[in-house]
Order: C-alpha cells, then structure tokens, then sequence
C-alpha cells in the first residue's frame, strides 16, 4: 500500500478533498473521527481527559463538552499538549488498526490535521497539503463558523504556520479556486498516488 498523509490548516477544505480522495477510491483513515471515538462516552480515553482536566469538561450526560473543552486548550498551550498527550497515542493505535485492515495495494490517506505538529511527516510515503492563504481561512471561520476574528486567529496560531507545512509536502492541493478546480486537482494527486501504489 501508499500510506499518505493529508494536512491543511484550520479551514482549508481539507475535509473536503479527504471526500473527494475516499470517492476516487482512496481508503481514509480520519484522525478528527478518531479522535472523537477514543475519547467517547465510556472510553479510557475520556476517563483520562477527566483525570487530567477535571469533571466541568463533561455535559450533562457524561460526553466530552467539546466548546468547553476548546475554550480551555486553545487559550493555554500548556493545556493545549496535555490534551494532545492523551488523545495522540490513542488515535495512532486506532489509525494503525484501521490501516492493517487495508487491502493490498490501496492507497492509504491518514487525514491528520496536527501532521506537522506532531512530527509525523517522515510515517508516510507522501504528504498532501490542502493549502489557502491565512487571509481566505480567517475569512472563512468568521463568515461561515461564527468565529470572531480573535478567536479565528487564535485557532491558525494554535496550529503550523503555512510554510511551516508546504515545506514537507510532497503534493500540495490550492484551494483557492471553485470546487470544479478542485476536484480535478484531487484527481490530478489520486492519479500520482496510484501511480506510487503501483510502483511499489
């Protein structure tokens, strides 16, 4: 198999083209998904968040609060990596399963919005960097989440900075035109990525 690992910042339409990847045939393996299920209702993994944070990060009925828990790590750094401690190691066990059930020869794509701040761009055959200028995502969570641009700003600083990630990609995807220009530029990377599957 190709193991491929696709990042972008905050609002870049990186879920996006991880859609059009897994229509084009592209097994996805989502580390968001990821790690909403490890730490779910009833998991060890919440049961650590708890340990760590204290009870006022759950609802009322037992789940993680997410605002709750984001107003928290994204105004600490320091509580931003104890999250990140706990969640991480639980999320790469699950992606490492998900990958073993692979079939052969598949492209694999690892949808990982932390890939650069984690270190993980040297796990992956090639990278993927859904890539938008700072002004367009900051435009984008103020006019299509409801951010305040505070807030919006505190989310990208939270995060790589843009050169940061185009200098380990192997493979960037601009997301800057319409959604016709970008699928056909996600059919132009699967087709080189198949190609790298088929190398192999």
């Amino acid at each position: 198999m190709t193991r491929v690992g696709l990042t972008g910042g905050v609002a870049s339409g990186k879920s996006t083209v991880s859609l059009m990847l897994a229509g084009l045939g592209a097994v996805v393996i989502d580390a968001d998904l990821l790690a909403r299920e490890v730490v779910a209702k009833g998991t060890p993994g919440l049961a650590a968040v708890v340990a760590e944070f204290g009870p006022e990060v759950l609802t009322d009925e037992g789940e993680l609060d997410r605002p709750a828990m984001g107003a928290i790590v994204f105004a600490d750094e320091s509580k931003r990596r104890a999250l990140e401690a706990i969640i991480h190691p639980l999320v790469r066990q699950r992606g490492h399963e998900l990958e073993d059930a692979a079939p052969p020869g598949a492209v694999v794509v690892h949808d990982i919005p932390l890939l650069v701040e984690t270190g993980q761009p040297g796990r992956f055959d090639a990278v993927v960097v859904v890539d938008v200028p700072v002004a367009t995502q900051l435009a984008r969570m103020v006019e299509l989440r409801g951010l305040s641009p505070e807030e919006a700003q505190a989310r990208i600083d939270a995060q790589a900075s843009r050169e940061m990630r185009l200098a380990v990609a192997t493979h960037v995807i601009d997301n800057t035109g319409d959604l016709e220009d970008l699928q056909a530029r996600v059919a132009e990377v699967y087709d080189d990525l198949r190609t790298l599957a088929a190398a192999r």
